[in-house]
């Protein structure tokens, strides 16, 4: 997608290290062939599950931000998030920059759909490169879940920074708490399912940062990163999605997508056993399956970084 991919399920759910390692507006770390179009969906009802948490996140940053003219949200998916910030800002223009056109055609109908097409504009190409497109610096900058997928991630800490407008500020959401969904102990198979996913998850994760072409080993230290990317680092907060027991249609169909691809994609991480659990969590016909079981849960914190260019 838009960043040489791909979110970037997700590395997170819509990329993070989220349960789908999809970004928060998405996309997924097996890229190379996604049909977006196809995608565009999930992400898009993922992006919404997950408002209640982006909403926090842009009131914080509101208090940081002053009234900025240009929000430019990179890596932004089929725009929930962008069109977030058109509602928070009312005053600014935004900018969903993305590498998947069928992503930005979403954007682009959901800002018309909500009333600000007359300040909403979209941006195609690999980032962060094409943010050299923009007719002016940003005020605001918003990169969720999506530099882990670049292979130098403190350069493009300085190019995101670059394209900021002197005391712009630049936020960036990576890392958190990755999202539980089941209680440790299921009543099938061994306890602690899902800490195992979770170290497959990391190990697939080291492998898809290890495989990207020039790729830069980096320690996730993003405050030290944005400082030594020319930035000052001015706040950290991480902000919460609790979604008790029992859940709402949509946020079981979430877990159910999430755990289905998770299964496709760390499957071969996992013994045998835990396999057949999963596959019996992912069997709508299971009377201990995730389609009829009412303990399912989602909780996930994801954290905020924020620095400014210097004047």
């Amino acid at each position: 997608m838009a960043h040489d991919h791909h979110h970037h399920d997700t590395h997170g759910p819509a990329h993070e290290h989220g349960p789908a390692h999809e970004h928060g507006h998405g996309h997924t770390h097996d890229h190379a062939d996604i049909d977006w179009a196809e995608m565009a969906p999930h992400l898009e009802a993922q992006a919404e599950l997950y408002t209640p948490l982006y909403r926090q996140a842009l009131a914080w940053l509101a208090k940081e931000v002053a009234e900025p003219g240009l929000v430019v949200d990179v890596g932004s998916g089929p725009g929930v998030v962008s069109c977030l910030f058109a509602e928070a800002f009312p005053g600014a223009r935004v900018v969903a920059a993305d590498g998947a056109g069928p992503l930005l055609e979403r954007a682009r109908a959901r800002a018309g759909r909500l009333g600000f097409a007359d300040r909403f504009g979209t941006l195609a190409g690999d980032l962060p490169g094409a943010l050299s497109e923009l007719d002016y610096p940003a005020d605001l900058m918003w990169a969720s879940q999506s530099l882990h997928h670049l292979p130098d991630q403190r350069a493009a800490l300085a190019a995101l920074g670059g394209h900021l407008a002197p005391g712009g500020t630049l936020a960036i959401l990576e890392g958190g708490l990755p999202a539980r969904f089941l209680p440790r102990d299921i009543g099938i198979g061994r306890p602690g399912l899902q800490a195992r996913i979770r170290a497959a998850e990391e190990d697939a994760f080291a492998g898809m940062r290890a495989d990207l072409p020039d790729s830069v080993a980096e320690t996730e230290d993003w405050p030290a990163m944005l400082t030594a990317a020319g930035l000052k680092h001015t706040g950290t907060r991480s902000f919460l999605l609790d979604l008790p027991a029992p859940l709402s249609d949509a946020a079981r169909d979430y877990v159910l997508t999430s755990l289905s691809r998770l299964r496709e994609r760390i499957g071969d991480g996992l013994d045998a056993d835990d396999l057949a659990t999963l596959d019996r969590l992912l069997d709508p016909a299971d009377e201990a399956g995730v389609h009829r079981r009412r303990d399912v849960f989602v909780l996930v914190a994801h954290t905020v970084y924020t620095a400014v260019r210097p004047a």
